[in-house]
């Protein structure tokens, strides 16, 4: 087959730049997997009910949403280079407030701090995905936004591993009596606000260093001179450019895949802990199958990368969806462990789709990318309305996972059914767009 590679996906002179923006991917993939525990860890200390513990994911999706526009109008004005910096900024100062929000105890300090964080993160990922797509040639364009992909997997391990070694596995709160009884409910008051200062410093610690760390990126990326892309770094009209995205099918389906792509995504990922304990696996044991998909996430990406050199990118993701769709299917009717080890190889299938869908959306777009990108990244939020009509399924039948049974299955299987739909839009996304032969 010929090789559809005709120029470097990235050039030397600008190989420092890249390395620098790439790993700002890891970045925020670490801080995405690090806060999924934290609604568990901060449910645990501060003894919060399952809907106010959630507002840490609230927090989270909304700090995306709001500043997905903001970013943009912000790169729009300035450049990339400022606006990775400024998403610097606010991400460290975010992460830097768990300081005082430990200190003060307050839940509702923490939430502000995330909020801050995220707005730092929607200024990351506005900003980074097409200043990667603008570094060379459109040609290679989709080849080297999956390339710098593959790094938010590996933050994403990271973020884990911390959460689960460093944090939720040194929780006092979570301790029990040896007869198993929580020993929040064994203690005095007293001894409850010792063990809940003690708890809010290890949340905190490791977001302090996390934030330190990122002042030292803000110092390299501000002291390396950046290229520009006098095409995409151009001022625009914010509402014409906005007319003629909505204009192009190909951009607007492009939205549509990425909010399916990441409501896939999200099942995936927070519903393998419960569809391990239909099994009978415990909560400590069921991280290892959490890890094990990232890990697989991270093969498919490498892969599917070193097969975009040579394979259409519309192909591919068709096929990568069609792949999805059979490891999800195996999930839902394959008997006992079988079950699982297909869910965990369907995120072999999604590694590619995120920054696919993305690159093959803002292709040709040139100086409207930035504002695309925005609508890319707030897709983000719109894929998080997924999960709850998955846990509308689950609560069917009452509190359990395998209370009723549909198709011959329990509801926790039969719930993934949702997954598959995703795979479906994200299918005819890449049918859409396959090139024509010749």
């Amino acid at each position: 087959m010929k090789d559809m590679q005709k120029s470097p996906v990235v050039s030397k002179t600008i190989l420092l730049p890249f390395i620098l923006i790439t790993s700002l991917f890891a970045l925020w993939g670490f801080a995405n997997d690090i806060t999924n525990p934290m609604v568990k860890a901060f449910q645990k200390v501060l003894e919060l009910s399952n809907v106010k513990a959630s507002l840490v994911q609230a927090a989270f999706y909304g700090g995306y949403f709001t500043m997905a526009i903001p970013a943009a109008l912000f790169v729009n004005r300035y450049s990339y280079k400022k606006g990775v910096l400024l998403g610097l900024a606010l991400y460290a100062a975010g992460a830097l407030l768990f300081y005082p929000a430990a200190a003060n105890e307050s839940f509702g300090f923490f939430l502000a701090s995330l909020y801050i964080l995220t707005f730092g993160l929607a200024f990351l990922e506005t900003t980074a995905n097409p200043y990667i797509l603008s570094m060379g040639s459109e040609e290679t364009a989709t080849q080297r936004l999956n390339f710098a992909q593959m790094f938010n997997p590996v933050g994403s391990i990271m973020g884990l591993l911390v959460a689960q070694q460093f944090v939720l596995g040194a929780l006092q709160s979570d301790d029990t009596t040896p007869e198993g009884i929580p020993i929040y409910d064994t203690i005095s008051e007293g001894a409850k606000a010792v063990i809940r200062t003690s708890d809010l410093g290890v949340i905190r610690d490791p977001y302090v260093i996390l934030g330190l760390s990122l002042i030292l990126f803000f110092v390299l990326v501000s002291i390396v001179k950046m290229p520009q892309n006098k095409d995409q770094e151009a001022k625009v009209n914010f509402f014409e450019s906005v007319k003629r995205l909505r204009a192009q099918p190909k951009f607007v389906m492009g939205v549509v895949a990425q909010m399916f792509y990441i409501g896939a995504q999200i099942m995936c990922w927070t519903y393998v802990y419960q569809y391990a304990e239909t099994l009978g696996i415990d909560s400590q044991s069921a991280v290892w199958y959490g890890l094990a998909g990232y890990i697989v996430f991270l093969t498919g990406r490498t892969t599917g990368t070193a097969l975009l050199r040579h394979i259409d990118a519309g192909k591919l993701l068709m096929v990568f969806s069609f792949g999805g769709m059979i490891t999800i299917l195996g999930a839902i009717f394959l008997p006992g462990m079988l079950g699982i080890y297909s869910l965990i190889a369907t995120s072999f299938f999604m590694s590619i789709m995120f920054p696919t869908i993305y690159g093959i959306a803002l292709r040709g777009q040139g100086e409207d990318a930035k504002f695309g990108a925005a609508f890319l990244v707030m897709a983000i939020v719109g894929g998080a309305a997924m999960p709850p009509l998955q846990g509308y399924i689950l609560d069917f039948g009452g509190a359990g996972y395998t209370d009723v049974q549909f198709l011959g299955v329990s509801e926790m299987r039969f719930s993934f059914f949702l997954t598959l739909i995703c795979f479906l839009v994200v299918a005819y996304y890449g049918k859409m767009v396959l090139k024509p032969k010749g």
